[in-house]
């Protein structure tokens, strides 16, 4: 599918014209946001804008962080380079002096009509080689106004976990071993790791049923220096995180991760459980910590790292991270917005 995007892509280009002046962005075809599929697995989210006269752009790449890329240009009319850096530890020299390293990625990429498309390419991650990723992309729409929720309206509650079992869901990856188990009515997650084995890949637990916009609301017990993600539609990620008297940060309990920080604390020490109420609805998140409103129908412009879905009209399911912490759940609620 990505090498017929390109080659559709090459032969169309030829209709496209544009001008670009060296101070003149305004008809740059690829400003906006996009969200990605990558090949092989995996969704990416692309904001390309201008900053301050130059280019400039933020990317999610598969998993971790929205981050701002190394740079930004357009290496001809048709084509968008941007370069991603990883910091890596200082050496030496032959003079004894720290010597700066850093892993960097090329992103190129092309555009058609609503549609993108291209590689990623740099050195594999953990090991020799070099590794090349095509992707796919489509144009994001502007979120809109904050829709009013007062008029809202929602279906019956639904149970999504029954206390006793497993029914309802499933290891999203039959390769990765599965950590999740029940007891005392609760839906744990103990992903162990062998010290002298090999890696164990745990995997992310997910609802068998997809939803549309909703409220879903849980317990959550962390322990300390533990963390989670509760996913929704398989696609934006609630932080779930031992961050009892830290400051607030988009990466805390709470948080639409890496991209919204709550306008309060509201945790528990580890350990303790938790309250988490969460409305879903038009691409907008409110969520309520422990009683307390700590986000307030706030906009979401796109995937957060992890998410299985890039389509964000499309439905998806709850999902539980499950390859960090010995986190549990309990008393899983979702109520359909009608």
């Amino acid at each position: 599918m990505f090498k017929q995007s390109l080659t559709i892509l090459l032969l169309c280009l030829g209709c496209i014209h544009l001008t670009f002046g060296q101070d003149k962005q305004t008809e740059n075809p690829f400003m906006g946001m996009w969200t990605i599929d990558i090949e092989h697995g995996g969704v990416g989210w692309l904001h390309v804008h201008e900053n301050e006269g130059f280019l400039d752009a933020e990317l999610m790449w598969i998993g971790g962080s929205v981050l701002p890329v190394s740079y930004a240009y357009m290496a001809d009319e048709h084509t968008l380079v941007l370069t991603r850096s990883q910091a890596l530890p200082a050496i030496k020299d032959a003079n004894g002096k720290d010597r700066v390293r850093a892993k960097s990625f090329t992103m190129r990429v092309k555009k058609i009509g609503d549609a993108i498309t291209g590689d990623m390419v740099g050195p594999v991650w953990g090991g020799p080689g070099e590794e090349v990723r095509a992707f796919v992309g489509h144009k994001l729409p502007p979120v809109g106004q904050a829709p009013d929720l007062s008029k809202l309206t929602y279906g019956p509650s639904i149970q999504l976990f029954n206390g006793n079992d497993l029914t309802g869901w499933s290891i999203i990856d039959p390769n990765h071993k599965n950590g999740f188990y029940v007891e005392n009515g609760e839906l744990r997650n103990n992903p162990v790791q062998d010290k002298e084995g090999e890696y164990q890949h745990y995997g992310n637990l997910r609802t068998t049923k997809e939803f549309d916009d909703f409220n879903i609301s849980l317990e959550v017990n962390v322990p300390k220096g533990d963390n989670s993600g509760v996913y929704l539609k398989g696609m934006y990620e609630i932080q779930v995180n031992d961050s009892y008297g830290k400051e607030r940060d988009s990466h805390y309990m709470g948080a639409l991760y890496s991209r919204i920080t709550p306008t309060v604390s509201a945790e528990k020490p580890g350990g303790e459980w938790q309250t988490l109420d969460i409305t879903l609805y038009q691409r907008h998140v409110t969520v309520i910590l422990n009683g307390q409103k700590i986000i307030d129908n706030q906009p979401v412009h796109g995937p957060t790292g992890g998410a299985i879905i890039s389509d964000v009209f499309a439905k998806g399911p709850i999902y539980l991270q499950g390859d960090h912490g010995n986190v549990a759940y309990r008393n899983i609620m979702i109520k359909s917005i009608l």
